[in-house]
């Protein structure tokens, strides 16, 4: 089975829903159980698959390497108290940064289901936050870094050495029992991406970078970190601490850096702090 060298993107995390049944019970999805199946299926699909030299993917007839010898697990991903694994194969690293959960990514990619449908494609250089996508893209794309940008004389531009290569995602990590119009529920993916570029975003533009804002439950997730509790997370927050002054505000040397004003020295800075003096 072959596939294409391009990849569309995501931008749904898992949604869980009942059955009903006619006894008026409620059958609740399985998530653990799922997990576990997701992995035997990749595994199983990764050690009868190889990639050739175009960069597709077949099935092994004559002793081919397996995909299960060249890729990388990625563990440790906690999702609704389930643990998952995603497994990536790097065809080129790249060389300058590696995102964080919460960067933009300036991508090209295809997707494709295991039977090698291929569900989305883009092969324009596009910017995605990888906090609007699926879990699978906002853990594996910080295995890669992006290229070097190349202008030409016209002002035109291309990327070298970017990183490329594949992820291998569970469908807890994608769109689980949901699934879309092209993808049935419980679905792993295969994703090929090339990483272009990384942006360091400031998405409240408040001067303190997304991942700078993982400060209450330190984890890499900004999305759970809420320091006034007003169900707005500091990174989208324009005033962290609820104390009536905007973050930005609160640079009290002026550098346009928040993050490092502590007035009253206690370790607290003053954006998150609302007690300064």
């Amino acid at each position: 089975m072959k596939i294409e060298n391009l990849f569309f993107i995501l931008a749904i995390t898992l949604v869980i829903f009942s059955c009903k049944k006619d006894d008026n019970s409620v059958e609740t999805f399985d998530e653990a159980a799922q997990a576990l199946l997701d992995d035997e299926t990749l595994i199983d699909y990764l050690q009868t698959h190889y990639l050739n030299d175009d960069g597709g993917i077949w099935t092994i007839k004559n002793g081919e390497t397996p995909l299960i010898d060249r890729v990388q697990v990625q563990n440790g991903i906690v999702k609704n108290d389930i643990s998952y694994k995603l497994y990536y194969l790097t065809q080129q690293e790249g060389v300058t940064d590696s995102p964080y959960r919460s960067d933009s990514v300036l991508t090209t990619y295809t997707g494709m289901l295991l039977d090698s449908t291929v569900f989305d494609s883009r092969s324009t250089l596009t910017w995605f936050s990888l906090t609007g996508v699926i879990d699978g893209w906002s853990y594996g794309f910080t295995n890669f870094k992006g290229g070097n940008k190349v202008l030409n004389e016209d002002e035109s531009f291309y990327y070298e050495n970017q990183g490329k290569g594949m992820l291998f995602i569970p469908s807890g990590l994608a769109y689980g029992n949901f699934g879309q119009s092209f993808i049935p529920a419980n679905s792993p993916l295969v994703f090929q991406i090339t990483l272009n570029a990384v942006n360091q975003s400031d998405d409240d533009h408040d001067g303190v970078l997304n991942f700078l804002e993982d400060v209450v439950i330190i984890d890499g997730n900004v999305k759970n970190d809420d320091t006034d509790g007003d169900l707005i997370p500091n990174y989208l927050d324009a005033d962290d601490d609820g104390d009536g002054i905007l973050t930005k505000d609160e640079d009290a040397n002026g550098d346009g850096n928040p993050a490092n004003d502590d007035t009253d020295n206690d370790g607290i800075p003053d954006y998150l702090d609302t007690d300064k003096i």
